[in-house]
């Protein structure tokens, strides 16, 4: 049984991830950490990773950017694989989590979905067929109103897979406000929504002559975060140290 310690047991996530979990008898939560404890965990709840004094397997991380150091400082320390779930981190960050990889399993993935994994894939194969017919890419991200990130962590590693996929050739845009020209061809133009209760939406827009090819994932629900989350976590608990990704958890 892989035994998991939820950092932000409390947050939406953490809570779709524990309702889970009691269904699901090779799975079990053994302690949350939270800022926010006193609710009715049915495990014991620390308000800081420092706190816990309870073995797992694994960790499965959704808080934020700005805990992701002291996470990892803890998983090195005491040997337990991460299942890094937590966006918008610095570059140094992303240093740090490579570096401890080398002595921890980690596995870090900017969405947790099979579709988007998937889609992943897809663009890869064809985004090269379709820039070179001429086509421009532009990506938009839709979230709800409490996502802190902007762009999502999905929208980038979806602008990365075509990027990579065409040499790199290409720059990001964000804001295009103040610019007085035609578009450039060699950019990819990323756009943020944020609004209501959205859980992820996300269209990758390759805008030709006369024609548009869109590829589009929708979340209706966190239970699909949720489920990557945790097979993921089983995944990993035995794995030697090294950066594992989503891509090998579904193969």
């Amino acid at each position: 049984m892989t035994k998991v310690i939820l950092n932000g047991c409390n947050g939406r996530m953490g809570r779709v991830i524990s309702e889970i979990a009691e269904r699901d008898n090779s799975f079990e939560i053994v302690a949350g950490v939270d800022k926010c404890t006193g609710l009715d965990n049915v495990y014991p709840v620390f308000d800081s990773l420092e706190k816990c004094d309870v073995e797992g397997n694994v960790i499965i991380d959704f808080t934020h950017a700005s805990g992701v150091d002291a996470l990892l400082d803890y998983a090195v320390e005491k040997s337990i694989p991460v299942v890094l779930c937590t966006t918008g981190l610095s570059e140094d960050q992303i240093k740090h989590v490579e570096e401890a990889s080398k002595k921890v399993a980690i596995l870090r993935s900017a969405n947790m979905s099979v579709g988007v994994n998937l889609l992943l894939n897809l663009l890869k194969e064809a985004a090269p067929k379709l820039a070179a017919a001429g086509f421009d890419i532009e990506i938009v991200e839709k979230h709800h109103n409490q996502k802190k990130d902007a762009p999502s962590g999905t929208a980038l590693a979806l602008a990365d897979a075509v990027n990579e996929s065409l040499n790199n050739e290409y720059d990001y845009v964000y804001d295009r406000s103040g610019r007085n020209e035609a578009r450039p061809k060699k950019e990819i133009g990323i756009s943020a929504v944020r609004g209501g209760t959205i859980p992820g939406d996300h269209d990758v827009i390759f805008a030709g002559e006369n024609e548009v090819v869109t590829f589009s994932h929708r979340a209706y629900s966190r239970a699909i975060f949720a489920n990557g989350a945790i097979a993921a976590a089983k995944y990993l608990f035995d794995k030697k140290p090294g950066l594992y990704n989503m891509q090998q958890v579904l193969a």
